[in-house]
């Protein structure tokens, strides 16, 4: 442990009076490690922190808590037992490090599919309202101003598809898998159909659109009273068994003190 602080501190030392710059050599190597990038980062980055967010600069600082937790568990084993089964479990816990913010990122996306779940059917509805009088894609370009956050890079990605030249159903059903909630895929194959179809059966797809938007949102609601429902049935319990709690161990403690008496 002597040799750790006197390491440390020498290190400091070092980095205070600029002999090393541990800062530019992580800036340096970076990009080396690129990729290691997860091709989901910046969309689950966008989910969690909004679009003004420097991906970059957060998989560096990864990349830099990787590199140091090798680097740091290394110079430990050089210390005891330095082995190679050891230095690879260095490099295995400074992988673990890098992957835990990009793991906690999928956690917080999968326990965020029930809001977006909920906020699909009124962007669907406010789509519905555009296609009334634009062309599916113009309805889609137009309505991203105002879709929810969530929805926006994979809204761009839509439209920078189909404005590409993919007239296929591919971008509807690219933007469905980017959000795997209930009946997205139903939902993109139906926009897919609407913004094929004629002006002469348009309306009746309309007619479609609008019926299963209606009763989606019907189902969000539902599932938001539920979700309210479980919450306070939750909190009710919660209060009873620990009202009841409290009343036994009074009565316990009542019953002890009449004993002694």
């Amino acid at each position: 442990m002597e040799f750790i602080l006197i390491a440390l501190v020498i290190l400091f030392v070092l980095e205070y009076t600029q002999k090393i710059d541990a800062k530019k050599f992580i800036m340096e190597t970076e990009p080396y490690f690129r990729f290691l990038m997860e091709d989901d980062y910046k969309f689950l980055l966008t989910v969690r922190y909004g679009r003004d967010i420097d991906v970059n600069k957060l998989f560096s600082i990864r990349v830099r808590n990787g590199v140091i937790t090798i680097v740091f568990v290394i110079f430990i084993f050089l210390l005891s037992n330095f082995t190679f089964i050891n230095v690879l479990f260095a490099f295995i816990i400074g992988y673990l490090v890098f992957k835990m913010p990009y793991t906690k990122l999928q956690k917080y996306y999968k326990s965020n599919l029930n809001n977006i779940n909920q906020m699909l059917p009124y962007y669907l509805k406010s789509l519905e309202i555009l296609v009334q009088h634009y062309t599916v894609p113009v309805a889609i370009r137009r309505s991203i101003n105002t879709a929810p956050d969530i929805f926006k890079p994979g809204l761009e990605k839509l439209i920078s598809k189909i404005e590409a030249g993919d007239s296929s159903v591919n971008p509807y059903m690219d933007f469905a898998k980017e959000y795997p909630v209930r009946d997205s895929m139903r939902m993109m194959r139906l926009l897919y159909r609407l913004g094929l179809g004629s002006q002469e059966n348009k309306q009746e797809q309309l007619i479609l659109f609008a019926r299963t938007v209606s009763s989606l949102q019907n189902k969000a609601r539902e599932l938001k009273y539920k979700n309210r429902l479980e919450t306070m049935e939750h909190k009710t319990m919660t209060m009873l068994i620990t009202t009841g709690g409290g009343i036994l161990l009074l009565l316990l403690l009542a019953m002890m003190q009449m004993m002694n008496f």
